[in-house]
């Protein structure tokens, strides 16, 4: 396999049964991506509670007390590859009360498979995860019909679901979907076609995980280069070094390429572009680099590189964003908090919070305070001026968290709005 091939983040989500576990632990088996003593061990377990064939959701139910309910309570990621493709898969709890933990699978996910159960079709937890899916956007989404074997594989059904749920998607002006109907348990439509869904002439899962286009998913116009580190060498071969750490978040950059330094608005040129392997003469996202310049300028962690384009950065004190938050603690307009954006780290406070969303109907409700999993529309301002952008224009400049001074505790995560 090549040192080049692309990696592919995604994330399953649904019901509680759906059968979002057995659905991964089908992709492992069938892909010949687990080890033998992996195979054996759940084998036992299955087998010590009375199942007569092997319960592959136990791949990724690793928690004892997930393994006890027979629900996935944290995030479980796993790991693995094809010929085609490098893939790390979430597999995202499916109650109401680990809303948070999905949100943060989904953060970096390029894809969302979202199961449905055909028995149930369409319930208030697929609503939900497709809002939260759209709220981070995650660029592509397969909605996957699972348990076709307990509806007798009909078409008829799984067209019925598939009506409902995109009548409910395009109020979230969500379009590129995919609709797979699939039996995790046996198979089907999973890694191997089956031969139970003939009617079906789409792609199986696997198949659609190894060819979906990802490349357009960053950002590549605009030129986002947040500082993480200034680097100088205390070596008498590099003293006179001053290199600028970090990686690129949008965008490419070239040697000799024109920069501007936000928040000051300095200007310089790109001297060098320096990697472990050596120097390069261009770098794109989202590589980790050092870049030199040819001017002396006054750069710290926090401030960003960019180049002229359509779409500059704002740089401001104050932003609105969509907030999830994520603490048992509830939101206390009244204190202070840090926001860490990108490499920058500053004090805010909440100036309003607009509405809470019921993120079951969309509905919008006004809020004093915000509690856990609550998904809300909010006023920020911040001592120090910060360089971003909207959420939906590049994910990671539009993206921050909200930390607890007195505990450091991650309390929230926000999307620009």
């Amino acid at each position: 396999m090549s040192n080049t091939t692309q990696l592919l983040r995604f994330i399953t989500a649904g019901s509680v049964d759906d059968g979002k576990s057995t659905l991964i632990g089908r992709l492992l088996h069938d892909s010949k991506s687990i080890f033998e003593d992996q195979y054996s061990a759940i084998s036992k377990t299955s087998e010590k509670r009375g199942m007569t064939a092997v319960d592959l959701s136990l791949l990724t139910d690793g928690l004892q007390a997930e393994r006890e309910q027979g629900i996935t309570i944290d995030v479980a990621y796993r790991y693995f590859a094809t010929p085609k493709r490098k893939f790390i898969i979430g597999d995202t709890p499916g109650h109401e009360q680990y809303t948070r933990n999905m949100v943060t699978a989904a953060s970096t996910a390029n894809l969302v498979v979202i199961l449905i159960d055909a028995r149930r079709g369409v319930l208030v937890q697929t609503r939900r995860h497709t809002y939260l899916a759209s709220l981070v956007g995650v660029p592509h989404i397969v909605l996957a019909v699972n348990k076709m074997d307990m509806v007798d594989y009909s078409q008829a059904r799984f067209d019925e679901i598939v009506a409902e749920y995109k009548k409910f998607a395009a109020q979230l002006n969500l379009h590129d979907i995919t609709c797979i109907p699939l039996s995790a348990l046996n198979g089907d439509m999973v890694v191997d076609r089956g031969d139970k869904l003939d009617w079906y002439k789409g792609p199986a899962l696997l198949e659609l995980l190894e060819k979906v286009e990802i490349d357009h998913d960053v950002n590549t116009s605009d030129f986002r280069f947040p500082v993480q580190w200034v680097c100088r060498p205390q070596t008498e071969e590099y003293h006179d070094f001053r290199g600028f750490m970090g990686r690129i978040e949008a965008g490419e950059i070239a040697v000799g390429d024109e920069i501007t330094v936000l928040p000051s608005g300095r200007t310089s040129r790109v001297k060098e572009i320096v990697t472990y392997d050596g120097k390069l003469q261009t770098a794109f996202a989202p590589q980790s680099v050092t870049i030199t310049l040819a001017d002396e300028i006054d750069i710290s962690r926090g401030d960003m590189f960019v180049k002229s384009s359509a779409h500059p950065p704002k740089v401001a004190k104050e932003f609105e964003a969509m907030l999830c938050w994520l603490s048992e603690t509830p939101l206390d307009k009244n204190r202070k908090y840090l926001v860490k954006h990108t490499t920058r780290t500053a004090k805010c406070f909440f100036s309003s919070i607009d509405y809470r969303v019921d993120v079951n109907t969309l509905e919008q409700h006004g809020a004093a305070t915000l509690n856990m999993n609550d998904i809300a529309h909010v006023a920020i301002k911040v001592q120090q001026p910060l360089v971003f952008d909207c959420y939906a224009t590049d994910r990671a400049t539009g993206s921050f968290i909200v930390i607890d001074e007195a505990t450091n505790n991650t309390v929230a995560a926000g999307m620009i709005a």
